[in-house]
């Protein structure tokens, strides 16, 4: 049963609208690594994989055949006349002050504006929920393969640079990893046009979606409350895996595998669920009166990051940056 829980909160997890990413489901026999060779030529980018779809949480879950996964890639925008390196931060990665990361993926500067018409990549960013003890760079080393570039998460998550990156993160903080080594082999490439073709071939799936999920999540919370708790595991991901659902009734589905992830002693899965529904009801406060110790403890708030330094205003993260998983790029 608890094998079960583990693994099924990541289905269907919801993108934001401006990811660039495609979905892949699992095949009999597949690993994280195998995708990983195929679609991007490097089974070392699994901890990619596994950053995307929340498969690194709390000691990890791997895959099971009929999984849905985010395969991430890169975006591409075609340059307007009067767009710089730092408009083009600013709507794409939320911030123009990350400017230089994207003039330097596409081998400019951020003070030479790039030319009109010119087509440039846009890279994915990973969202990661810091666990106790993460450090900066842990983070680097896992899932940009180099401890020493933790001076560029740093600088592009507006933190004070450290000498190593070796300060622990606290619990629950939001860290944005761009992955700028990010690329596609030819079957990965095909695989992303089909996808991406089926996205577009879908219109009205979305409402249809929102609908369903209308008239399914007061049946989930009645298997809740009457502690159907493998009942509400499958019908929650039956909702997240019907199609792109609104931030509310993602926030309600994952509250509710939450506490059935609690009630079925699952660790790792609840984690999970806790940082997505962070994600949807990043506001929302626990209240003791109605939430279990159990569930506070396995869903605990995130702690509010350090002041900046004194007389720093650089030190402070922005407030436009994207916070939400896979904040990539739209579709060409």
């Amino acid at each position: 049963m608890r094998s079960l829980a583990a693994a099924a909160f990541v289905v269907g997890m919801a993108s934001p609208a401006t990811a660039h990413a495609f979905s892949h489901v699992v095949r009999p026999g597949e690993t994280l690594a195998a995708i990983a060779q195929r679609v991007y030529g490097n089974a070392k980018m699994e901890t990619v994989l596994a950053g995307a779809n929340f498969l690194d949480v709390q000691g990890g879950s791997a895959p099971v055949p009929g999984m849905r996964l985010e395969i991430p890639a890169p975006g591409f925008h075609r340059v307007s006349s009067n767009e710089t390196w730092i408009t083009l931060a600013l709507e794409w990665l939320g911030d123009g002050k990350r400017a230089d990361v994207l003039a330097r993926i596409n081998h400019g500067v951020a003070w030479i504006p790039p030319v009109d018409g010119q087509e440039i990549q846009i890279p994915y960013v990973l969202t990661v929920i810091a666990a106790d003890g993460d450090r900066m760079d842990q983070l680097a080393h896992r899932y940009i393969g180099d401890a020493n570039r933790a001076w560029e998460l740093e600088a592009y998550n507006g933190r004070k640079a450290s000498s190593t990156g070796a300060v622990p993160l606290k619990r629950g903080e939001v860290v944005l990893v761009p992955i700028l080594d990010l690329t596609l082999t030819e079957e990965g490439k095909r695989e992303s046009h089909s996808g991406l073709e089926q996205g577009r071939s879908a219109e009205g799936r979305a409402l249809d979606a929102q609908r369903h999920a209308d008239a399914e999540i007061p049946l989930l919370l009645a298997d809740l409350r009457a502690g159907r708790y493998v009942e509400v595991v499958a019908r929650g991901n039956r909702i997240l895996g019907s199609g792109e659902l609104t931030k509310v009734q993602l926030g309600s589905v994952h509250r509710a595998l939450l506490d059935a992830y609690v009630a079925l002693d699952a660790p790792a899965a609840a984690a999970g669920a806790c940082a997505a529904f962070r994600i949807n009801e990043p506001t929302i406060k626990w209240d003791p009166a109605f939430v279990s110790p159990k569930v506070r403890n396995a869903c605990p708030p995130p702690s509010p990051p350090p002041p900046p330094p004194s007389g720093s205003a650089s030190a402070a993260p922005s407030a436009s940056a994207p916070a939400a998983r896979g904040a990539g790029a739209r579709d060409r």
